[in-house]
């Protein structure tokens, strides 16, 4: 779900590779998106087991999209701004279905889920006043936290410990410092730009486009 042009190929081509909305990596990801509702539907019935079990499942459907987009050269604009909204929707779902689900355990580690909400919601603004659009950078952190959001989680709604949450958020929190620095850096939207160290190089380079 990049921008950048493979080797061999025309402007015409590349903005056609830009523009495709129908994508195998696409469709995944509208799956989930259509998929995390459930999740709101799981947590108001009090289902934890099913809740845990989709969730798992949706999150690794994030991993194997991103995947399918690099290796079938499917990476597009689209694509990235539709992954961005379908894993706020996830994440939305889960926030509420651990609240809902697990109240007391949530009241008690608040300081930490919002430091990592709050982080999040500062880096979206920041964003849209600067792009007036939310960035879709998917980086290597990203990837990284990830894999801690989703233990941290799942050790969280099974009772077994917070302490996983905990790293989690901290993890949370400093991705989307990461994310905010480079909003600060690259004068214009850029999709897929994998870490500060990246948007640092585009800008000197002078390659960052606004599509």
């Amino acid at each position: 779900m990049n921008t950048k042009s493979p080797p061999n190929k025309n402007p015409q081509e590349v903005a056609a590779t830009r523009d495709r909305i129908v994508t195998i990596p696409n469709v995944i990801c509208f799956a989930r998106l259509i998929g995390s509702f459930s999740l709101f539907y799981l947590a108001w019935t009090g289902n934890v087991g099913w809740f845990v079990n989709v969730f798992v499942v949706l999150n690794v459907s994030d991993w194997i999209d991103g995947r399918l987009a690099r290796w079938l050269n499917q990476r597009t604009d689209f694509g990235a701004r539709l992954d961005s909204f379908a894993d706020s929707v996830l994440y939305g779902a889960m926030l509420f279905g651990m609240v809902w689900l697990k109240s007391e355990v949530m009241l008690q580690e608040a300081a930490w889920w919002i430091m990592a909400l709050a982080s999040y919601f500062v880096t979206i603004a920041a964003g849209l006043w600067k792009y007036r659009r939310i960035p879709s950078y998917h980086t290597y952190a990203a990837k990284v936290t990830q894999c801690f959001v989703l233990i941290g989680i799942v050790f969280l709604m099974l009772d077994y410990t917070v302490w996983p949450f905990r790293v989690a958020a901290i993890a949370v929190t400093l991705t989307n410092l990461e994310t905010l620095l480079m909003t600060w850096v690259l004068p214009k939207w850029r999709a897929d730009v994998l870490s500060l160290w990246h948007a640092l190089r585009l800008k000197s380079k002078g390659t960052v486009s606004q599509s």
